[in-house]
């Protein structure tokens, strides 16, 4: 049966899309996989060709007789800009369509500062490492934003973040797009760490859920192999599901959230309390990495905590993966000894079976990858090269 009567259409953009997953085919091999002709996949080709987004690879193909040409996905004919601001951080990168990052800067960034002062950094910064990278803005297909709470993922307008005042209702994509000339989309940071994450632990994962455990904790969700954002875009929000036996006061206005409990703030906020000086989860990871027992009992009890909201969560979602990343995941080990303990002691069977639980594969890049794949893929999505080839 040819693919093309199953919903993939027959455009430049399913063509784009079958060749998207690496492997080059000849004219036949294409015409066969969409059930077209081979003169329409010549002249849809030849489009992508002059547009650089395919390129006759070099490598053909014989079959005893004249060796056919092969075409395959050229991942440098556009650059991705990508952003993933923290409260309190920034990472910023250019990437090629292969997800392959050719520049990129991490700087102290308070989103707190308010939008405009905050993009307009983001914009220079990026016209900087673009420079850097030998590109210019002509060559940039799209702009993703990872923010630090709650965003209308339609509009890329932030929606009352607790810890970003001014941007409630702010037009992101607006206003970062008229200064870089370049479609843009934003969502919330874990969100679009779920993203680089899925995409680095591949195709066959089709259920991952990363928990997101710095300042706060969150959580992103790929089910049945894309982005679950929920009805108003509050998807995995874990930080704030109740602690039994906890009356910790969170910012959030109710006691014993998760997050006042196992969030880096809080676990700071008591090491300080004991006299020991550390000011975000950053410190406490180091704290924990220089031997300080303390700082090492309240991280591996904030895995217990965090694997406690979890077991519930595997039992109700059954995903495959479960990927830890963020600030205090990165004390490795003892958080995800916390995370499995208590996720396989209280998961059903049938749910942990095949379960699998690891540390972050990206690290601190996982928000610029997401980006970038949340970006290519709205802009290589079959319509949208469709309309942008002016035939469907």
């Amino acid at each position: 049966m040819s693919t093309a009567s199953n919903g993939q259409g027959t455009g430049a953009g399913a063509l784009l899309a079958i060749l998207r997953d690496g492997r080059a085919r000849t004219r036949g091999e294409l015409a066969e996989l969409t059930g077209l002709s081979r003169s329409t996949v010549s002249q849809r080709l030849d489009g992508l060709i002059a547009g650089s987004w395919v390129v006759a690879a070099e490598d053909s193909i014989s079959s005893g007789g004249r060796p056919a040409a092969v075409f395959a996905f050229n991942e440098r004919a556009r650059v991705v800009l990508a952003a993933d601001l923290g409260a309190t951080r920034a990472r910023l990168a250019v990437l090629d369509l292969g997800k392959t990052v050719l520049a990129e800067r991490a700087a102290e960034l308070h989103v707190d500062q308010g939008p405009e002062r905050t993009l307009e950094w983001v914009a220079t910064a990026f016209r900087e490492l673009l420079d850097g990278a030998g590109h210019d803005l002509d060559q940039v297909c799209g702009v993703g934003v990872g923010l630090p709470g709650p965003v209308e993922h339609a509009s890329g307008r932030p929606v009352n973040p607790p810890i970003m005042p001014g941007w409630d209702g702010f037009d992101v994509p607006g206003w970062l797009g008229a200064r870089l000339g370049a479609p843009v989309l934003a969502d919330n940071d874990v969100n679009i760490m779920a993203l680089g994450e899925h995409w680095a632990a591949g195709p066959e994962i089709d259920h991952l859920i990363f928990i997101k455990i710095g300042t706060g904790i969150g959580c992103g969700i790929i089910s049945g192999g894309r982005l679950h954002r929920g009805a108003q875009g509050a998807a995995g929000d874990v930080g704030h599901i109740r602690v039994p036996a906890s009356e910790a006061p969170c910012r959030c206005g109710n006691l014993g959230c998760l997050e006042a409990v196992a969030g880096g703030a809080s676990m700071a906020a008591q090491l300080r309390a004991a006299g020991v000086a550390a000011n975000g989860s950053r410190d406490v990871v180091a704290l924990m990495r220089a031997g300080d027992l303390r700082a090492t009992r309240l991280v591996r009890q904030a895995g217990r905590e965090v694997g406690a909201v979890m077991a519930s969560i595997v039992n109700f979602f059954n995903p495959s993966l479960i990927v830890i990343g963020g600030d205090v995941a990165e004390a490795g080990e003892q958080v995800l000894a916390g995370v499995r303990e208590t996720i396989y002691s209280r998961s059903l069977p049938l749910a942990t079976q095949h379960l699998g639980i690891r540390s972050s594969r990206l690290g601190d890049r996982a928000g610029v990858v997401g980006a970038a794949v949340m970006v290519i893929d709205h802009v290589l999505a079959p319509d949208a090269v469709d309309q942008a080839f002016g035939h469907h």
